[in-house]
């Protein structure tokens, strides 16, 4: 991300404002988790991520989901029921944001649930009354989610877990550039009106 802020023609900083912070944050931590043969390849990334910004909740959502859902059936079992409670987690975020039945999911994150049953079981029990808070989303859990993701990826029992980063990196920056929206705080009043109807 150093690297970044440089070619955006900021000041040195691994946070650089050209970059979205939960964006930034599956950056530094891919790259430190993935081997010092792999890390090579994310250089290649690093012009990708600048420019893609914005205030909506829902990339803070949305990257969470992707990092939670690509960690969730190759993690360690003891990893799972956290890594499902985040899938929950961020459904949730969304389903309030976007006017979804309570208990609606993507189906791709059906499918990740599916595949460690026992995990979800307990995920849904634990969830089941917990509030979420949209600036406690953003500030603590959607950062921790990231980085127990990446961790999980980096320490499963598969073969290549830099392949695994790599893909997941490329496509939070897909997701990122799809989402990333130029008028940040039309997207900000959006999620403010949603919120506040819920609270």
């Amino acid at each position: 991300m150093e690297l970044a802020s440089y070619l955006a023609g900021e000041r040195w900083s691994d946070h650089p404002a050209c970059t979205h912070p939960l964006l930034a944050a599956v950056a530094r931590a891919v790259n430190d988790w993935t081997s010092d043969a792999g890390r090579a390849r994310l250089a290649g990334l690093i012009p990708s991520v600048i420019g893609l910004t914005g205030d909506d909740l829902h990339l803070d959502a949305r990257i969470a989901l992707r990092c939670a859902r690509t960690a969730l059936p190759v993690a360690a079992a003891g990893r799972q029921p956290s890594m499902a409670v985040a899938v929950l987690a961020c459904e949730r975020v969304l389903g309030i944001l976007d006017g979804r039945p309570e208990g609606w999911l993507q189906e791709q994150s059906r499918q990740a649930l599916a595949q460690v049953p026992d995990a979800a079981r307990l995920a849904r029990r634990f969830t089941r009354d917990t509030p979420v808070l949209p600036e406690v989303f953003r500030q603590r859990s959607a950062p921790a989610i990231v980085h127990a993701a990446v961790q999980g990826i980096a320490q499963a029992c598969v073969p290549q877990p830099d392949q695994i980063l790599h893909d997941l990196l490329v496509g939070v920056i897909g997701e990122c550039a799809a989402q990333a929206n130029p008028v940040a705080d039309r997207g900000t009043r959006r999620d403010a009106a949603a919120w506040a109807a819920v609270g």
